[in-house]
Order: C-alpha cells, then sequence, then structure tokens
C-alpha cells in the first residue's frame, strides 16, 4: 500500500487546485461571545493581530505563524525548597528527619528546580493563559516573548480541575501583543491547525496538523473535553496554543499520549474562556451542583426503566435539602437533556453541572414512569469548592507570614515533650518569608500571637485571617525547652 507523506498531500492538493481552477479561501469566523457571568477587568476586545487566512493554493502555514507568534510566550519557573540556606536546624538534627517525615511528609527539595513550559498572552494588559500544572508550585516566574523581551509573571489564579492558569506580566503596567479567541465548537475533526510552544525549550516552534478528534476524554477527571490533534505536541508545549486557520486560538495544549506518536490533545478554549473570566475576577471558580449520585443507563436498566436506548443518565440518589431534591428530581428518574442539551453519559452531565455558574437556573428533561417531563432547578455551589474557599480564606494569613502549620496533635506533643497537645507547630518555612527572616524554624511550635494564646488551629487562622501587608506580629515560640519571642512586619504575599 503506497504511503502518502503530508508533504506529498500537500503537492496532491495543488495540483488538484490548478487544474480545477482552485478553491475559494476559509471563510473566517467570529470569536464565539463571552460566556455570560462575570468579565475580567480588561474584557475581550478586538485583536491587533489581524486575522488571516491561508488559501491552499500557497501550500504554507507562514501567515498564520505570524499573526500567532508575538502573542505566544516562553515560561521559565523556579521552585525553590522550603529554605534557602543549606543544612538543617539544631532542632532538625535532634528530632531527625524522620520526625518530620512521619507527620509532615517529606519536605521539599532545598535545591531549585527549574521547568519549562508556554503559555499565550490573552489581553492587552499582559494577561496569558497556560496550564496550571506549568506554574503550580513556582515560587519565580520568567517569561520571554519571541522577541526575546523578559517580563516578570505572577499567578493570578489556577484551577487544578481544568489545568489551566491564569499569569499577570509586569503587574499589568505594561503594553503587549496578543491573540484573539476563537470558537472551539466550531472546529470540525480534519480542520486545520497549528500548535505553538516552546517544546524542550525551543522558542516559538511552530508544528501543523489537523483535529483529529473532538470530545476525546483520557482519564484526567470529570471535566475531560480534549480536542485531539496530530500537530507535534511535546514536553514544552504545555501551555501554548493551538490555532486555527483564522489566527485565533480554539485550544491549549496541555497532555499527550506517553509514548504516542501524533497524539496530542488541547482544552477547548470555550471551556478555558469561562474558567479565565472567574479566575481574574476572583481569583478562584466556582462550580454548579445538583447534589445526585448518577451511573451510565445500560441495556438492562435502560428497558427497566422505560427508556428507548442507553443515551440517558440514571439517576440512583438524591442528597437532602440539595437543588435536586428541590426541584423534584427522584431516584429513578433518566435524565436525558440539560438546559436544552442532550445528556448521553454521567461525564456529560458532570461537565454540564461542573461549568455552570452557583444560583443559575436551569431545565432538565427527564424520563420517569415511562414519560418525559421538565423541571426547573436552582443550581448550587459544590460542597468542595465552598470547603475550599473557606481554606483560601483561613490560609491567607499563613501564606503572608510564609509559614505552613499543623495543629499539635497528642501524639506529637509526646514527641515533643510537650506539657499539653496545644499550639500549632511549624511544618515549613517559605524562603525569604518575614517568618523566615525573623529566625522561625521548622519545628517551632507557636504558642501566641500579639499576645494572644493560640491553643487550635482555629486560634491561628482566627489570629492571622485578616492580616495584611505591613501589620506587625509578636510571636511566642516554643523550641524544644526555649520559649523566645520574634517580632516582624509582614511583606507581599
Amino acid at each position: 500500500m503506497m504511503r502518502i507523506t503530508r508533504r506529498s498531500f500537500v503537492a496532491i492538493v495543488i495540483v488538484a487546485l490548478l487544474v480545477g481552477g482552485g478553491l475559494g479561501a476559509f471563510a473566517t469566523g467570529r470569536a464565539a461571545e463571552l460566556v455570560r457571568g462575570r468579565t475580567p477587568a480588561a474584557p475581550f476586545v478586538e485583536a491587533p493581530i489581524l486575522p488571516v487566512q491561508m488559501p491552499l493554493t500557497t501550500g504554507t502555514f507562514a501567515k498564520v505563524a505570524e499573526a500567532i507568534k508575538p502573542a505566544v510566550i516562553n515560561i521559565n519557573t523556579l521552585t525553590k525548597g522550603a529554605r534557602g540556606l543549606p543544612g538543617r536546624t539544631p532542632f532538625e538534627e535532634f528530632f531527625g528527619e524522620e520526625f518530620f517525615r512521619r507527620f509532615f511528609g517529606d519536605a521539599p527539595e532545598r535545591i531549585p528546580q527549574r521547568s519549562l513550559g508556554s503559555g499565550v498572552i490573552v489581553d492587552p494588559s499582559g494577561i496569558a493563559l497556560t496550564n496550571a500544572h506549568v506554574v503550580e508550585k513556582a515560587s519565580d516566574i520568567e517569561v520571554v516573548t519571541v522577541e526575546g523581551a523578559k517580563h516578570r509573571a505572577k499567578v493570578i489564579g489556577l484551577d487544578k480541575k481544568t489545568d489551566l492558569a491564569v499569569l499577570r506580566l509586569d503587574d499589568g503596567k505594561g503594553s503587549f501583543k496578543y491573540a484573539r479567541l476563537g470558537d472551539s465548537e466550531r472546529m470540525q475533526v480534519g480542520d486545520w491547525v497549528i500548535a505553538v510552544g516552546s517544546p524542550f525549550g525551543l522558542q516559538a516552534t511552530v508544528t501543523a496538523g489537523i483535529i483529529s478528534a473532538k470530545a476525546r476524554q483520557i482519564g484526567q477527571g470529570p471535566f475531560d473535553d480534549f480536542l485531539q490533534t496530530d500537530a507535534a505536541i511535546n514536553p514544552g508545549n504545555s501551555g501554548g496554543p493551538l490555532v486555527n486557520m483564522q489566527g485565533e486560538v480554539i485550544g491549549i495544549n496541555t497532555a499527550i499520549v506517553a509514548g504516542g506518536s501524533g497524539i496530542g490533545f488541547a482544552i477547548p478554549i470555550n471551556m478555558a474562556k469561562k474558567i479565565y473570566t472567574e479566575l481574574v475576577a476572583k481569583g478562584r471558580v466556582t462550580r454548579g451542583w445538583l447534589g445526585v449520585s448518577i451511573q451510565p443507563l445500560t441495556p438492562e436498566l435502560a428497558k427497566s426503566f422505560g427508556a428507548r436506548d442507553t443515551k440517558g443518565v440514571l439517576i440512583s440518589d438524591i442528597v437532602p435539602d440539595s437543588p435536586a431534591s428541590k426541584s423534584g428530581l427522584k431516584s429513578g428518574d433518566v435524565l436525558l437533556e440539560f438546559n436544552g442539551k442532550k445528556m448521553e453519559t454521567p461525564s456529560d452531565l458532570q461537565r454540564a453541572v461542573g461549568l455552570s455558574s452557583p444560583n443559575q437556573d436551569a431545565k432538565v428533561k427527564v424520563l420517569r414512569d415511562q414519560s418525559e417531563r421538565t423541571l426547573d432547578i436552582k443550581i448550587g455551589e459544590a460542597p468542595e469548592e465552598r470547603a475550599e474557599a473557606r481554606r483560601d480564606n483561613g490560609s491567607r494569613g499563613r501564606s503572608l507570614l510564609g509559614l505552613d502549620v499543623r495543629a499539635v496533635t497528642p501524639e506529637i506533643a509526646r514527641q515533643l515533650n510537650l506539657p499539653s497537645p496545644e499550639g500549632v507547630v511549624v511544618a515549613r518555612v517559605e524562603d525569604g518569608s518575614p517568618a523566615a527572616e525573623a529566625g522561625v524554624q521548622r519545628g517551632d511550635v507557636i504558642r501566641e500571637i500579639n499576645r494572644q494564646r493560640v491553643r487550635t488551629m482555629g486560634d491561628f487562622d482566627r489570629l492571622t485571617k485578616d492580616a495584611k501587608e505591613g501589620d506587625r506580629l509578636t510571636v511566642l515560640l516554643q523550641r524544644g525547652q526555649m520559649s523566645l519571642f520574634v517580632a516582624f512586619s509582614l511583606g507581599k504575599s
């Protein structure tokens, strides 16, 4: 069987066009409207990088690459250890590393770790999209543009569930060339795309391919909905854009198949838009919640519940006092549609509800007793998201101090020879933080903050949650058999 390479395929297309008189250029598509909800401080506007068309007769992707490359960045991250000083403290020497590993886990590496990734600027003020796994542990982030200009960057927010992160370059004080966002729903299998990034540190590398599949689920979580492409994606491409032939970003490259060839995955930009908007507006993502347990509709179950086929989601249980229970949903209902969109599998429903905003009104169509009915429901906020928000609020003071602390349990109290299991023990100290500069060490027990007793984690969070830059703290520490005060002013988190 003859093997046709991409180069020979393009040559065949060119010959066919010359013989047949050519084809019309691709029609340009308008960028999708912003998802409903809060908009970022700098809204999507018409990008100065003009949308382009690539006539097939040219046989080149040069114009598309030229349009997108100024907005693509190389991301260099530095991850520091818990302390910048070599060696261990006398306290650690006395108790040994095994004690800390047992109660607090492995200590962070003391040798700085560097990594590379990619990203794309999507706003003229210097807001960029990338992958969460590229920047989530970074203590310092430097980005480099295609012109070689270097800029400092900070994480505005990240969402591990979709592996997306938003950066702000130069504290938003600069002016940058940026890409415009397209509509991933309009992409079809077989459409040409290019990927741009820094594979293996090779900046501004352009590769071309097609959309190989849509709505791929690769076991990364309930929000799997990837675009699959055969445009070459390698380590270092993570966070870079997947671009259509109009120069619009239609995906964020995020994953490859280990050992595979020509199989890469990108987060659809329509999903990324919602995450981006929320992260810029409030630094975190809130997700919808129904309060149901669900399972696939097998052929046997479909017959039992009077369904025509297996396309639908079977509701097996309802959480009391949840949005589902208040709407009238019942165990045994087969959910067919959510807001007019067909729900064929449990992952369809998880994704649709999770990407909905809390307090949003929705309509669900269900099959009950072999008849269809439509119910109105008000989406709630996922319990884990509420808990995370509370943890974020409680940990703000910890990040300002530069500390990771844990409750003193009875076992830790015995190990440390403490009179009672009171206080919080320092598990890690961030290098260069106010606490580190004041001399706080791993293993110290915090007894007081500003002359107020600290007996529990609740006391610690209460005394630090409202802390802000410039506040001065006086902290009483117990270090072995010795007590000592340290005082310091809070800097930037």
